[in-house]
């Protein structure tokens, strides 16, 4: 297994088990402890991960928020399924908006090169991603959070406030319905009631660890969504709020 390659899969262990000893993680990885030592003393000093007695826990706890760095590497394989079936949503001469996220960079990432559409995004690092599918890209800026790489504040605002988009690709730190979507920042969740307001169809792209977890700032009811798509099975129960407000839900998505 290459070193990056385990290191992912560590720090996706971590955050699932919520703590995991060195011992258990060398033989899940199938290498020497030593490995595992080095590896986790470079993915603390990259603040992926912390390291606890004798093994490893997630760097964050219940409040605080995850960078942009440790999202990208959660659960990598579901939201690369998420973002190839999300893409498939993106038809011509539409003005399509990519919301800040570890899982709407991997939407951009599968944009369509051969179609012709305006992209709008308040990330600049999902900005260069899509310049290299050759689409003309619009940024909205602000002031860039470095937690998440999102532009925010009022400049971003006042962007929003006079632009309309055919369809937003939209990210959420927790969904817990009938409550609805939240976030941990105060102005990202701003941001993202702008967003759902001036698009005319919203398409929530979420893993499923997101799924009945609860974040300090509500920014959209279920009913402001118009399509789930997840890389999980819901149960009838987590169904049943998005059925009632006539979300389409596209679960299991495979590549």
């Amino acid at each position: 297994m290459l070193p990056a390659v385990r290191k992912r899969e560590i720090v996706e262990l971590v955050s699932e088990e919520g703590e995991c000893s060195v011992a258990d993680l060398a033989a899940e990885m199938d290498c020497s402890k030593a490995t595992i030592r080095r590896d986790l003393s470079d993915l603390e000093d990259r603040k992926l991960i912390e390291r606890s007695h004798g093994g490893a826990v997630p760097v964050t706890t219940v409040g605080n928020e995850q960078t942009y760095g440790q999202k990208e590497v959660q659960n990598l394989d579901g939201k690369m399924r998420i973002g190839e079936r999300a893409a498939a949503e993106i038809t011509e001469n539409q003005v399509v908006f990519f919301d800040a996220g570890s899982t709407t960079m991997q939407v951009a990432k599968n944009a369509p090169e051969n179609r012709s559409f305006l992209a709008v995004t308040n990330s600049p690092v999902l900005a260069l991603e899509l310049g290299e599918q050759a689409n003309d890209v619009k940024l909205t800026g602000g002031s860039l959070r470095h937690e998440t790489r999102a532009l925010t504040g009022p400049s971003a605002e006042r962007f929003m406030e006079r632009t309309n988009f055919d369809v937003l690709f939209l990210g959420t730190n927790a969904i817990k319905p009938p409550e609805g979507l939240m976030t941990p920042n105060e102005d990202e969740a701003r941001l993202k009631s702008l967003m759902i307001e001036n698009a005319g169809r919203v398409v929530l792209v979420s893993d499923g660890s997101k799924l009945d977890k609860q974040s300090f700032v509500k920014f959209a009811e279920v009913e402001d969504i118009d399509v789930f798509i997840t890389d999980t099975k819901l149960s009838d129960e987590q169904h049943e709020p998005f059925d009632a407000a006539d979300v389409e839900v596209i679960e299991e998505v495979e590549q």
